[in-house]
């Protein structure tokens, strides 16, 4: 299966200072990034909260970010402003490349994001059959691979949205960037109390809608939808909870709205 990412940036970094310089600005350990594979990002401010989640991959001396469109003038304005005066070239690739997103197939140079899914950046579409893009969706879902869009930047902390597990998206020793000291006093001297978790239901959600958890005292904040995707009449999405009423009741938006139902894999 093969979808056309059409709501993605694309950023082309190079430049001799460019693997120092994302080393210093991002949260995964770009120095140990090898070709062929995706990397998740962190972008964070300097209280720890992620601005725009990062796919970097390495071609050559070149690196890209992937990140969803919605985001690239403020990602770009971070980047310039902290770049200074390194030797580090920010070009913007979103209408030179077409990304599109692979499940279960080979694609000839792919990078992987994880065992079904890879990305690939083409410049043309010639004898590609695309499928549909909500399959690509559900798939991220499945795998639990979390989005971060306007309507929620700077609302999450990267454990939140289980980036510190198996440090899938934080490395926590390769040293300082923004909001570093944040998220590694809370790895480790406490405990997310939220996580994020699949859920689906019956009708519409969109991102940035909340989750109401009744026995939960700060009620209206309980969770934030993440990412979602609506197959037929039911929606499926990754959501923020907080992990002592994730099996609870919890609704949409208010006491009375959709009633969600929570997956659990294997």
């Amino acid at each position: 299966m093969i979808t056309q990412l059409n709501d993605r940036a694309l950023l082309k970094l190079n430049g001799s200072d460019t693997q120092s310089f994302l080393q210093g600005q991002l949260s995964n350990d770009i120095d140990a990034l090898e070709e062929g594979v995706v990397q998740l990002n962190a972008y964070c401010q300097h209280q720890g909260k992620i601005i725009a989640l990062l796919w970097v991959m390495k071609q050559g001396d070149d690196f890209y970010l992937s990140f969803p469109d919605d985001l690239k003038a403020i990602v770009v304005q971070k980047l310039t402003m902290f770049k200074m005066m390194s030797d580090v070239d920010i070009v913007d690739m979103s209408d030179e490349i077409i990304q599109l997103g692979v499940v279960d197939e080979n694609f000839d140079g792919a990078y992987k994001l994880n065992n079904q899914q890879s990305v690939a950046l083409v410049k043309t579409l010639d004898g590609v059959e695309l499928d549909d893009a909500n399959e690509w969706e559900a798939a991220c879902i499945a795998n639990d691979i979390p989005e971060v869009t306007l309507a929620t930047s700077e609302k999450f902390v990267p454990q939140l949205l289980n980036l510190d597990i198996d440090e899938v998206g934080v490395n926590f020793t390769k040293g300082c960037y923004p909001g570093q000291e944040v998220v590694a006093r809370l790895h480790y001297l406490g405990k997310s109390k939220r996580r994020m978790r699949q859920f689906e239901c019956e009708g519409e959600v969109n991102m940035g809608d909340e989750l109401v958890v009744a026995g939960s005292k700060s009620a209206k904040a309980s969770g934030i939808v993440v990412r979602r995707v609506k197959l037929g009449a039911k929606s499926s999405f990754l959501a923020t909870v907080e992990v002592a009423y994730e099996d609870d009741k919890i609704t949409l938006n208010d006491a009375d709205g959709i009633e969600l139902t929570r997956v659990v894999h294997g």
